[in-house]
């Protein structure tokens, strides 16, 4: 029997069954056991290939440098982390192991929260600060600071809320939660320039990634490597998997599709999702959406944009209901079933 813990994540509520026979409830009997694993239930070195960890990132090093760093501990080909931080930022750094690095642009649908320490460069009323911070709150444009990796291109972004912490002196700690790329330095600054004697960053720290909230807990790189040690010279897994999280609870705010066995193979080779290898699909998927394609057994197959709606892949017997726009899983994972 599989564990089937991956089913209570949220992506996998709302789900009509195309055949009123099939639920959750006896999912494990159309899937075979000779291929694939529930992510719950992966061999340490197919979870270091689809595998996701919430780390913390030190002030000091570039987020690169982190990222090689991780492959470096847990001696993988591959990692890649969602979200670049400052070298002097420190807080969440979402890094993705392997194929599951391909899974982390989802993160970046959802919205970021930072703490930010700012020093005014003179003394401002406090009432002042607070209706300035006002008219922060909402759309607004901003211009990529010299020092950053992308096109200096005047762009817009939404700043969901902006709230003054706590003040000492002409110092100001403030909580930003905004749309992912914008630049909390650029925001201050800008904020300085409104109230005029300017303002200027100090330390910043980012506590939330979409749903990856700091207060669930972080994993630091001196844990990681104390407990991926141990493992290699104890063989006990329990540590290990306690900070490494499947990749698929990443994909919390996507819907998703689950599908046949038999059609996972020739989605992996770039094929189209045709509705006679669907299984069930999210009631809230319309028309052009992004969708998490999932096997019998909650694994991520990839991401898919449906082409038709979900009335029609219900009454619908055959034809393309999505087309596949990003693949995780690899090839040759399960049996080829297609001619």
């Amino acid at each position: 029997m599989y564990n089937l813990k991956i089913f209570n994540l949220p992506q996998f509520k709302n789900l009509i069954w195309l055949n009123p026979d099939d639920n959750l409830n006896n999912i494990t009997s159309l899937t075979s056991t000779k291929y694939g694993y529930n992510p719950e239930d992966r061999p340490i070195n197919i979870l270091l290939d689809y595998g996701f960890i919430p780390l913390d990132k030190p002030s000091g090093p570039t987020s690169h440098e982190v990222a090689a760093w991780v492959k470096r501990i847990l001696e993988i080909p591959k990692t890649g982390h969602s979200g670049t931080l400052d070298p002097g930022t420190t807080g969440i750094l979402p890094m993705g192991l392997g194929e599951g690095t391909k899974a982390l642009s989802i993160l970046l649908l959802g919205p970021k929260e930072y703490y930010a320490l700012a020093r005014l460069h003179t003394f401002i009323d406090l009432a002042q600060i607070k209706s300035i911070f006002n008219e922060f709150i909402g759309e607004i444009y901003q211009r990529p600071p010299q020092r950053s990796s992308v096109r200096r291109d005047t762009r817009k972004r939404t700043i969901y809320e902006l709230e003054l912490t706590e003040t000492f002196d002409r110092l100001v700690l403030l909580r930003v939660l905004c749309q992912s790329g914008t630049y909390i330095r650029k925001l201050i600054y800008d904020i300085g320039e409104i109230l005029g004697p300017g303002a200027t960053m100090i330390e910043l720290r980012r506590t939330r990634v979409s749903h990856i909230y700091e207060k669930d807990g972080l994993v630091k790189l001196h844990d990681l490597y104390n407990v991926y040690k141990t493992y290699k010279e104890t063989n006990d897994e329990e540590k290990l998997r306690q900070i490494i999280q499947p990749i698929e609870y990443c994909l919390i705010d996507l819907p998703s599709v689950i599908i046949r066995d038999t059609a996972v193979d020739a989605l992996c080779h770039g094929a189209p999702l045709a509705v006679p290898g669907i299984v069930s699909v999210s009631s809230i998927i319309n028309i052009g959406n992004m969708a998490g394609i999932y096997t019998l057994k909650g694994e991520i197959v990839g991401f898919a944009e449906a082409v038709i709606p979900v009335d029609q892949i219900k009454t619908n017997t055959k034809g393309i209901a999505f087309t596949m726009k990003r693949l995780i899983m690899k090839p040759n994972t399960y049996p080829k079933a297609w001619k």
